[in-house]
């Protein structure tokens, strides 16, 4: 067990310290135990609630999934052992794998499984497109569950196995229960690892065990697919806020894995002795800015457009990552590189237009209202652009009300709906995972279903039935077509604001090894440690 010594470090140092100041260094020789540094700190459990990464990451410990993504991007059954589809295409019929069995002690059953789609669907993007084709759900038996549609879909397997948030964890049936809307109170999945609530602590630590029970499948681990096979008896998330701290605790042997190193530090790691960089997501991620639709000013499309208007990608990448060989512009909301990346984005160049965003603003009438920018402290790795956003937005004509706070305070802040001045907001600027975004089913600022869309809750019908159109497409043609469709209405109504292209690698012992290259998700089994 982690030694009381360097808990109280930790904890000091999340808030004030420099430099690294627990106890000697772990012995190496501890092989069963495996210390990792989150890129945030672990506040909501949640992962249909919220679509924070970090509690993503955690899921992916607790919960079991259905199907799953392999490295070459095929979906392959997880928790399903066989399914089958009928000559019309309509009824889907899958049979889960023997054994499976919750942390409880209770068996998986297929009352658990539609349970858990139905509260998933209403929160996630492609869970809300498959939603609109499902005529019913049928459990002809506890191991055996079926999905008749209105018409043929072509998403179905993509959406069952989708590597990212939100993900479609599997949980009991009274857990999943609870309202999409509403946080869940238990913590109880079937993955490959338990969930220590007794040993919980935000803003110090999180502590899983080794699941004895669970049965991982005979097939080698690739990206998220695979066996799933658990090597440590006991995992400890460290949660370190201060990346000088961080670097000092993995120099020095006190954890094993820092998942988003700052990215000043990323020639010193990669000349640190005992340190190797790696990037477990070489896909990347991209910036991007929220805007609310409920409230004036953002309610208004001209605002929108004059915000992006004013956006110029490259100070963004310069001033988070610095590093040239990490970062670059893309004015497409797919990312370049990805499937359906197009340029073709009319006024958006994501280089500034300081002359049409001030005309816009005239246009659409602003008065010089304070709006609300959130920006969270404590999150290294998107900390410095709300800062580009405050100077390229004043540059415009705005003016700026900066709010500044922790990202569990942020995530929390972006769920209400209330107006700006009673505890609301305006602007948020997160970091998507390139499969997170990739898609127009997958996006999460492509969810304009309104009250039940994405925080910032925009409310745009022509979005959603080209959505729904794409995911009855079935050529690549139709649905680059489509996609680059959907793109047009997202600029002419300014979902979000794209703002370029990073990676980001993690730092590891040199001791470590079979970290698995994903989408983006931390993985935590595979890995082994000399």
């Amino acid at each position: 067990m982690i030694r009381r010594s360097f808990v109280s470090a930790v904890a000091a140092a999340s808030v004030v310290c420099a430099t690294w100041i627990a106890g000697p260094a772990h012995a190496q020789s501890d092989t069963k135990v495996f210390r990792f540094v989150p890129h945030a700190n672990l506040a909501v459990l949640d992962p249909i609630w919220t679509t924070a990464y970090v509690t993503r990451n955690h899921a992916y410990m607790v919960y079991d999934t259905l199907f799953s993504e392999d490295a070459q991007g095929n979906i392959k059954p997880q928790m399903v052992d066989t399914y089958s589809v009928s000559g019309d295409k309509k009824t889907w019929t899958f049979k889960l794998r023997s054994g499976l069995e919750f942390h409880d002690g209770k068996p998986v059953t297929s009352a658990d499984v539609v349970a858990s789609l139905k509260r998933w669907s209403s929160r996630d993007a492609m869970g809300g497109v498959l939603n609109t084709f499902i005529d019913r759900y049928d459990t002809p038996s506890a191991d055996t569950f079926r999905m008749v549609l209105k018409e043929p879909c072509g998403i179905v397997l993509d959406a069952l196995g989708k590597a990212s948030s939100n993900v479609p964890f599997i949980m009991p049936e009274r857990i999943a229960n609870t309202p999409g809307t509403e946080q869940i109170k238990e913590t109880v999945g079937s993955g490959p690892f338990i969930f220590k609530a007794d040993e919980f602590q935000p803003g110090v630590k999180a502590v899983y065990l080794k699941n004895p029970k669970y049965k991982a499948r005979n097939e080698p681990s690739s990206a998220m697919a695979g066996g799933r096979q658990v090597n440590f008896d006991r995992v400890e998330w460290v949660i370190i806020r201060d990346p000088q701290t961080q670097f000092n605790a993995l120099k020095a042997g006190e954890v094993d894995m820092v998942e988003q190193p700052a990215f000043e530090q990323y020639n010193t790691l990669k000349q640190t002795a005992g340190v190797k960089v790696i990037d477990f997501s070489p896909a990347g991620l991209a910036f991007i800015m929220r805007f609310n639709h409920l409230h004036a000013p953002f309610n208004n499309p001209k605002i929108r457009q004059a915000a992006m208007m004013a956006m110029g990608q490259q100070a963004y990448i310069a001033t988070q990552v610095g590093v040239p060989e990490l970062g670059r512009v893309c004015r497409s909301i797919y990312p370049c590189g990805t499937m359906y990346a197009d340029e073709n984005t009319g006024d958006f160049t994501g280089v500034p237009n300081l002359a049409k965003a001030k005309a816009l603003l005239a246009e659409g009438g602003y008065k010089g209202e304070p709006i609300v920018l959130m920006r969270p402290t404590d999150l290294a790795s998107i900390a410095k652009i709300p800062l580009v956003a405050k100077q390229q937005l004043e540059a415009a004509g705005f003016k700026v009300d900066f709010q500044q706070m922790d990202w569990a305070s942020l995530l929390a802040r972006r769920a209400k709906k209330d107006a700006p001045s009673q505890g609301g907001w305006h602007l948020f600027l997160t970091a998507w995972t390139a499969g997170d975004i990739s898609s127009p089913l997958t996006m999460a600022m492509l969810n304009a279903k309104g009250d039940n869309g994405w925080f910032g809750w925009q409310n745009e019908p022509r979005i959603e039935k080209l959505k729904a159109d794409f995911a009855r497409a079935d050529s690549t043609a139709a649905k680059k077509k489509l996609a680059s469709e959907i793109q047009a209405v997202a600029m002419e109504t300014s979902t979000h604001a794209p703002l370029g292209q990073y990676q980001s690698p993690a730092a590891i012992r040199s001791n470590i090894d079979g970290v698995l290259v994903t989408p983006g998700v931390p993985l935590l089994w595979n890995i082994t440690k000399k």
